[in-house]
């Protein structure tokens, strides 16, 4: 086995993995906690195999042990091509993928002991590590984050021929891995029933990285940020108002903050920021957050007995000027994430007529992200999966920030979200708008279930760390993978366990048996 850093492999050189990703690694959070625990936990020699676009985490660019390659992108160009040409070029992608693949897995980079794949996308990087793997006589572990025919599903439709085609080769190379991980008890009894594969359940958790954010870290974020806050003059709502800072301004207030000598204090009529991190695909219907701030909106004006000529600004230079406090605060959405819907609902919040509600969408670095989610007081989660058995990480990421969220309910994510302990669920906008209602009335003191939620949140986020996970779950199978085979062929001969055909240790796992389902579930406890 591997024991600190200082162990090499049998032949006197250190042991080596490879991480890849058919995808923006920076946007491959899960993956790149995998990197670093293989350097820091597992001490080995790890080189990602993935696209560039987004920055990956600071402490990954730092990490000696861990090496970026960046493959080369699929041209965009063809999209003006004429239509007659596009299912030809359709056909080219693909093999474009697996051919840059194979250069980077068989050529390009070191030959490693173990490929780690994420799963989607599955065509055609399943078939491209596979085959790098027993051109290199290397393990092959798949990691399973969903299902890619049911993502195809969402644009193809589930009976298209093409998307049982892609299930099937999805099936096929799944089998072939050495070992396999995936993201819930429910996929795990997927794969189990229904796929012939046997996967460890490895959870997500947040790392160290996603705690609470300090109040003088929120104010240095928020006045990072004022730019984004206060738009041009010119642009109004309950936020902004038309005003702009002044330079000295940004440097010692922000919307939610301000800084007097040396005391940094939080605004009493600030408003609650809530933060939602979407991929802007069609599996999360951010719509639904439009109109359950439209409605939490007129509901409010509706309690308050609001006349509806009301002239919105004099409420707002009530609210900012004169420090007014009501029963419901103003609410400031803050939407990070990139994705191809992104521009088509922008233009509907621009259409939006709100008094109280207002929408920011930016994308933020690795590093600001976890300080924003630590200084958020709500985050939604409009995951709904395309499998129903995944779960979604930006949950897991606010937990460990000590953030509750109001999640859309689907089948498995009560393995995540206790409701009523650490946040709650809805299935509608109408239900959506009445959490809001209920957690921010009398924000920011006296809103008393909100405080319930926090609390149950930071327990959550603070019983479990990734390291911790990835330890117990991971790295044996880890270990098994890059150990040499013909040490699992001595440890076999002194009294191993014989796993299908692979020899495991002892301490490695009980064998399954068929169609069983492992016991790891998600327990704050454990």
């Amino acid at each position: 086995m591997l024991k600190g850093k200082s162990k090499k492999m049998e032949g006197g050189r250190r042991g080596r993995a490879c991480v890849v990703v058919l995808g923006d690694i920076g946007r491959s959070p899960r993956m790149q906690y995998h990197a670093l625990s293989l350097a820091n936990q597992a001490s080995l020699e790890v080189d990602i195999v993935a696209y560039g676009g987004s920055e990956p985490h600071t402490e990954l660019l730092a990490n000696p042990s861990i090496h970026i390659h960046l493959m080369k992108q699929w041209s965009t160009a063809r999209q003006s091509l004429p239509k007659i040409l596009q299912p030809f070029m359709l056909l080219l992608k693909p093999l474009f993928q697996i051919f840059t693949l194979l250069w980077y897995l068989c050529i390009k980079i070191p030959s490693p002991d173990i490929f780690i794949v994420q799963n989607p996308p599955s065509v055609p990087t399943l078939v491209a590590v596979k085959w790098a793997s027993w051109l290199r006589k290397s393990s092959f572990v798949i990691d399973w984050h969903n299902f890619g025919y049911t993502l195809l599903g969402l644009s193809l439709g589930r009976n298209s021929r093409f998307v049982s085609l892609y299930k099937w080769f999805e099936n096929r190379y799944g089998k072939m891995a050495d070992a396999s991980l995936c993201v819930t008890k429910a996929m795990q009894h997927e794969l189990a029933q229904n796929w012939g594969i046997n996967a460890t359940v490895l959870y997500d958790q947040p790392p160290d990285f996603f705690h609470p954010t300090s109040l003088e870290e929120r104010h240095k974020l928020f006045c990072r940020l004022n730019e984004h806050f206060y738009h041009p003059l010119g642009v109004r709502d309950c936020v902004s108002n038309g005003n702009s800072l002044t330079s000295s301004q940004i440097q010692n207030e922000s919307v939610f903050t301000s800084e007097v000598g040396s005391n940094i204090d939080l605004k009493p009529n600030r408003p609650a920021l809530v933060v939602s991190s979407t991929s802007w695909t069609p599996d999360e219907d951010f719509g639904i957050l439009l109109e359950a701030a439209l409605m939490y909106d007129r509901r409010v004006a509706a309690i308050l007995n609001e006349d509806d000529s009301l002239d919105e600004e004099v409420m707002w230079k009530e609210i900012s000027d004169d420090g007014k406090q009501c029963l419901y605060p103003r609410l400031l959405f803050v939407i990070t994430g990139k994705g191809p819907e992104k521009a088509k609902y922008e233009a509907k919040i621009k259409t939006l007529k709100l008094k109280r509600v207002a929408f920011r969408t930016m994308w933020l670095s690795a590093d600001d992200y976890p300080l924003l989610l630590g200084s958020a007081d709500l985050g939604v989660c409009l995951h709904t999966s395309s499998s129903g058995l995944d779960l979604p990480m930006k949950v897991v990421d606010m937990f460990g920030c000590g953030l509750p969220v109001c999640a859309v309910s689907y089948s498995c994510i009560k393995e995540l979200v206790s409701v009523d302990k650490n946040g709650l669920l809805f299935s509608s906008s109408s239900e959506l708008a009445d959490e809001l209602l209920t957690l921010f009335k009398g924000f920011p003191d006296a809103c008393e279930s909100l405080k319930v939620l926090k609390s149950g949140a930071l327990d959550t986020g603070s019983s479990s760390r990734w390291v911790t996970e990835w330890e117990e779950h991971a790295k044996p199978l880890i270990t098994e993978a890059t150990t040499p085979k013909e040490c699992r062929v001595r440890r076999c001969e002194s009294g191993g366990v014989t796993l299908g055909e692979e020899t495991h240790p002892p301490e490695r796992m009980q064998p399954l048996e068929p169609n069983s389902i492992k016991s790891n579930s998600y327990n704050p406890s454990n």
